[in-house]
């Protein structure tokens, strides 16, 4: 067990030989909408569109349908079920319901401001509303407001819920072709003299580009705090910059900070072991980045728990190995957040499992006495996307093929 995970394990220890945990397996049971019956028809229409392989979504099943009937109330899923990929105003969910514009905005108001499980965007005359994914979506913005004390029994559901719908696997059904939405950056120490290291790869750098800086909890942490399986690490360290702060810090889910403080935040974070990432993009408007642990973080508990890589770009920096100077004592093993170094102490062997390995420089810095890993830069390195369409180009392809691929799978 790393250092403080007193939860889910990332390593296993085996006598003299330590590494990754077996993968776990898919255990999700996909069933039809026929089967829900007894459920109402608003709750099926929107556990269909959240099932959705455009949205990487679950397919339907059990736990789908229990998540659904807990975060929506029937008259706020008889609305939520009109929604989609574009934006529609609170009118024209008037007139597919039947109803009133006057009681309906009120409802949407409530689901995208305070259950905040509903994007919402543009001037409050021509406001537009959006049905956000599980996850990445509506997770996030659901818990990220939230600490340990203002957890209410909707949201201590929601997260036992979400958690039994993530422990099924189902992630597993989109493995194979990377949507490298995030990075990870390398702890500022691994690479702090490091001749390869550019701009990007610097925290300090990359939060200089903007003037506002608001900050929330770390959604994963908190959940598994709630469920008694909490690692102790600090919450309170998701970022969020730029133009996209506003909205955040206006509301109160958001503590506006300066740009030291945010910096303060984020390193004190790599002190506990927590790894930063940031969105995959060098947007100008906005950004954000939150603290992980192997153990309680979903993106990266889709790696080292089901193998599935996910939303993560290959990093730009790598440990290696000086084999003359490298005593195999397994201190780096025991520090990595994603169990990608296995060392075998008796037989003096070390593995590093680069598929595995998201280049954050904590086993160096595990190794700074002997210095035999130093991170070095992958070769294969590209940088972040200059802008959200050039992100979307380069994405789009797999990430339809992928979507495709499910659903073929799932009606067969």
């Amino acid at each position: 067990m790393n250092d403080g995970q007193r939860g889910r394990r990332v390593i296993e220890v085996k006598g003299r030989v330590i590494g990754p945990r077996p993968p776990r397996t898919k255990t999700v049971r996909p069933r039809s909408l026929s089967d829900y019956g007894h459920v109402s028809p608003a709750y099926r229409d929107v556990a269909q569109r959240l099932a959705s392989p455009l949205r990487m979504g679950p397919p339907i099943c059990d736990e789908l349908m229990d998540f659904v009937q807990h975060v929506f109330t029937e008259e706020e899923a008889s609305l939520a079920r009109h929604l989609g990929l574009k934006g529609r105003r609170a009118a024209e969910l008037a007139r597919a319901e039947h109803r009133a514009v006057e009681p309906i905005e009120p409802i949407l108001r409530r689901l995208s401001e305070e259950k905040r499980v509903i994007a919402a965007g543009g001037p409050s005359e021509d406001r537009r509303y959006w049905l956000l994914p599980i996850v990445p979506g509506m997770f996030e913005m659901a818990l990220i407001g939230c600490t340990p004390e203002t957890l209410t029994p909707w949201h201590r559901r929601f997260i036992e819920l979400f958690e039994g719908l993530f422990d099924t696997g189902y992630s597993l059904d989109y493995n194979g072709r990377s949507r490298p939405l995030v990075r990870y950056l390398p702890v500022g120490r691994s690479i702090d003299a490091h001749p390869m290291a550019l701009p990007s790869d610097k925290l300090e750098i990359v939060l200089d580009q903007y003037k506002k800086f608001g900050v929330g909890q770390c959604q994963c942490r908190l959940t598994m705090q709630a469920l008694g399986q909490g690692c102790g690490k600090p919450l309170g360290n998701c970022t969020v910059m730029g133009d996209w702060a506003d909205r955040g810090i206006e509301e109160g889910w958001l503590r506006e900070v300066s740009k030291q403080e945010a910096l303060e935040i984020k390193r004190e974070a790599e002190s506990h072991g927590l790894v930063n990432w940031m969105m995959n993009v060098a947007s100008p408007r906005g950004q954000c980045s939150c603290s992980c642990c192997g153990c309680c973080c979903h993106a990266l508990r889709s790696v080292n728990e089901f193998n599935a890589p996910g939303l993560v770009a290959p990093p730009h920096f790598l440990p290696r190995r000086d084999v003359d100077k490298c005593t195999a004592c397994g201190r780096c093993a025991k520090r990595c957040p994603m169990g990608a170094i296995a060392v075998d102490m008796e037989r003096k062997t070390f593995r590093h499992l680069e598929e595995r390995c998201i280049g954050c420089g904590h086993c160096a810095l595990a190794c700074e006495g002997q210095r035999a890993l130093t991170m070095e830069a992958s070769p294969d390195y590209r940088l972040p996307y200059r802008s959200w369409f050039s992100l979307l180009m380069r994405a789009a392809p797999g990430m339809l093929l992928t979507s495709w691929k499910v659903w073929r799978e799932r009606r067969s």
